[in-house]
């Protein structure tokens, strides 16, 4: 994707990090939860996406995207086993995920420099 990414779009650009809510009715749906989410202005039973996009003077590209895990859904098990969510999966808070998240995508999605 890295080199698909620079082909079309360049180097210079820059990597943005958003979240998303999904709102959702049932309680059964991966990291769903109830939670504040910009799509509804309040909390509400919702997933959360988290989304990277590149972007240059030249165009944007979705290149990664990660399911914010909430604490409830980290701490039990067998909910995530159920709903397909592997073992390695744990916790971290919505300021922490995207710095670290992002600084580990950067060199997979960005083109080099030059």
């Amino acid at each position: 994707m890295r080199e698909y990414v620079g082909q079309q779009l360049g180097p210079d650009g820059v990597l943005i990090i958003d979240d998303t809510g999904f709102i959702k009715k049932g309680t059964t749906s991966a990291g769903v939860s109830r939670q504040y989410t910009g799509t509804s202005e309040k909390i509400d039973n919702c997933q959360i996406g988290v989304f990277a996009a590149y972007t240059t003077g030249h165009g944007r590209a979705v290149v990664d995207r990660e399911l914010y895990l909430p604490k409830s859904w980290a701490k039990d098990r067998e909910r995530c086993r159920e709903a397909k969510i592997p073992d390695e999966r744990t916790f971290a808070t919505k300021g922490s995920g995207p710095g670290a998240w992002s600084a580990a995508a950067l060199p997979r999605v960005c083109p080099p420099p030059g």
